[in-house]
């Protein structure tokens, strides 16, 4: 999406963007929210690992959050993460055009009873859980919009090994 997913963040990079709030938020608010986030990935690591599938638009690799040793280390993070087995990183270049969904971070969270699905939109104002039939059918056809104009997985990694050799 146009955001690094909470989940693949690094540390800086989510201190970054919280520094960014509009209100500002004061340091210690800013600490609590990267400590959430990072304690939330949690469920990447270790024994009885959570799939994660993420489609990332380019527009979101290239946003400088916290300069470019921030930038850097935060794409080498993403190449990282890549690697591991339970991990799917895709990526959407500009060149791909417009897809549907565009300008808004969906997180899917799916399990073995899809009615049981969930779908988090992060926002500006807070977070939005959805978990009626007819929303999850909508979010389901947006992914698959997004996947399908995604590059695949090895070509999204040697996209972003470009995006590091250009910082």
């Amino acid at each position: 999406m146009l955001h690094v997913p909470g989940l693949l963040q690094t540390v800086d990079h989510a201190r970054a963007i919280f520094a960014e709030g509009v209100p500002p938020l004061p340091p210690p608010d800013v600490e609590d929210r990267v400590s959430y986030r990072i304690k939330r990935q949690r469920v990447l690591y270790g024994d009885g690992t959570t799939p994660c599938k993420a489609v990332i638009h380019e527009a979101a690799l290239r946003m400088r959050f916290g300069g470019p040793h921030t930038s850097r280390a935060q794409l080498q993070h993403l190449l990282d993460m890549s690697e591991l087995e339970h991990i799917t990183i895709r990526v959407v270049p500009f060149s791909n055009g417009t897809f549907a969904g565009s300008g808004q971070s969906i997180n899917y969270f799916s399990g073995p009873v899809p009615q049981l699905d969930t779908v988090l939109l992060e926002q500006a104002r807070g977070s939005l859980l959805l978990d009626a039939q007819a929303q999850l059918e909508k979010y389901r056809l947006v992914i698959g919009k997004m996947e399908a104009i995604a590059l695949k997985q090895e070509e999204s990694r040697d996209f972003i090994h470009g995006l590091i050799r250009e910082l």
